[in-house]
Formats: structure tokens, sequence, C-alpha cells
């Protein structure tokens, strides 16, 4: 496939300026998963009282994750729609705990509407993880301009209740690098250089589909961006291994291993501890006289 020469617009991150703190990205790194949900897919309901936040931002950081990604709404399929307000008392709960605690910690927030992100960075979150790739809020984008901070931009097509009725495409790969082209044009536009895309495993694609994207997960390099793997437990290794989410750490490190090996720079997880080793092996292997 040959790169679109709208890639010459784009700039390469080599670094994420976190509020100051340069991270490297020539090393993966692990984003942690901090669900304060009650109906989340795999962890609904475990990290909803402060005590139970703190003690597990604290294993996450323990175990190596350089992020912690706190999201106050569920996007698993179908999850029911709650409101503003509410997402947003969960969440500067849980970014002020963790913060209060842990006050060098590295804390995103995992949400598609702006007023939510606004006041996490406010609260002070580094960087704003948004679901929906701007076309839920039409003020994100601008908010993310105004909050001088990276944006995780994740491909999906309509929304947690109706995407998956919308997992169809003529050319999965072409129509998702053609909304990362479209959307980082419309970032750049505005100043946001700090992008990280992400190819949005689960999210308007079935099974096929995401094993498709994965095994053509290198083509996304064609963007210049980093490069966010989010697989941890997602339905296309529990239902293809006919298993529970709990049984699925197993295949989630399979996969990981995998979209390392095709360049990941980022892999959000629930598990950090073996996200950590994998990343270590995986990158002991490339880097050997033959690897």
């Amino acid at each position: 496939m040959k790169s679109a020469p709208e890639n010459r617009l784009f700039s390469t991150n080599k670094t994420l300026n976190l509020r100051g703190r340069l991270i490297d990205l020539h090393t993966p790194k692990v984003m942690g998963i901090l669900n304060v949900t009650p109906d989340s897919f795999f962890d609904g309901g475990r990290y909803t009282t402060e005590d139970a936040i703190v003690r597990q931002a604290e294993k996450m950081l323990q175990e190596g994750a350089t992020l912690i990604d706190v999201g106050a709404a569920s996007s698993r399929p179908g999850a029911p729609d709650i409101s503003k307000e509410a997402e947003m008392s969960r969440a500067l709960l849980a970014i002020k705990v963790i913060l209060k605690n842990f006050p060098e910690a590295l804390v995103s927030i995992d949400t598609y509407r702006s007023a939510v992100a606004h006041a996490a960075v406010n609260e002070g979150a580094v960087l704003i993880n948004d679901i929906s790739g701007g076309s839920l809020d039409p003020l994100m984008f601008d908010c993310v301009a105004a909050a001088k901070v990276p944006y995780v931009l994740m491909h999906m097509k309509g929304d947690p209740q109706t995407m998956t009725k919308l997992a169809s495409y003529e050319n999965l790969l072409q129509e998702v690098l053609n909304y990362f082209h479209k959307k980082i044009y419309q970032l750049q536009l505005r100043g946001i250089k700090d992008v990280i895309v992400d190819p949005g495993f689960g999210f308007a694609k079935g099974p096929t589909q995401n094993f498709e994207l994965l095994h053509q997960l290198e083509y996304l390099h064609l963007l210049n961006k980093p490069l966010l793997v989010g697989l941890s437990r997602k339905s296309m290794i529990w239902k293809t291994l006919n298993i529970a989410p709990e049984q699925a750490l197993n295949g989630t490190t399979a996969l990981n291993a995998l979209a390392l090996a095709k360049g990941a720079t980022l892999l959000r997880v629930h598990d950090v501890k073996e996200a950590v080793e994998t990343i270590k092996l995986i990158t002991s292997t490339l880097a050997s006289p033959n690897g």
C-alpha cells in the first residue's frame, strides 16, 4: 500500500510532553486501565470507592504503568449512556484521590465529552483519551487545543449504543487510514501535534475485522504518529477461545506481543505487570543482533 501524500504534513512524535515531563516513546509504555464505573465489561464495580481506587493505582504504578487511564463511563457495546454530571463526579473523585496519594502519577482521562475532559485536565490529568475521535462532541478538538495536552485519537463509528450495527466496511484498513488522515489534519489546524492513534479494537468492528486490523497494524505507521493498542481482555480474545474475560490474560499477552512486534508504542491494559514484562521481552528480542 502506498503512503498518501498527506503524510508529509504530519510530524513524528518521539516523545510525549505530559505537563513538562517528557516520556520517551522509543521504548513502548504501559497505560493502566482504571475504570471507576459499576458496569465496565471486565472490572465494573471493582474501583468505585476511594480505598479501592488508591489500592489499584498503587498496584499499577508499582508494576510499571507510565499512565493511569481513568474512565468514568462504560464504553462497552450497548452500555447505557450516563449524564455528564455523573461521569464528571466519578472521574474527578478518582483523579483527586490518585494525585493526593501519588503526586507524581501521570493520569489520563478516558472520555468523549469535552466538559469532562476540561474539568479533568484542570484537576491534573495530563492526557485526553477520546474513544470517539471528536465525533461525539464538536467541542472536543478545541478543548484539546486549549488544554495543551496530548490526545489519543481513536477510530470508531457511532457510539457505544449503536456501534455494533455499524461494523461494515468495503476496505477496513483504507477507511481507518482515511479517518485518521482527516482527523489528524483537523487537529493540526488547531496546533495540536501530540496525537496518538488508536485503531479502536472492538469498536464498530467484529472479531474477524479486529484480527484483520491487527494483522495489518504496521500500515498505521504511515500516519507517523505513536500507536496505542487496546486489546486487553477484549471479546475478540475470549469469544475466539470460548472463555470468559476473566480467563483472557494469556490471550491478551499473546496479542500484545504481536502488536509490539508490529510497532505498538503504548499498551492500554488491565494487567500492568504482564504488559511490562511483555514489552521487556519483545524489545530485548528486537534489539538483539539478529532481531
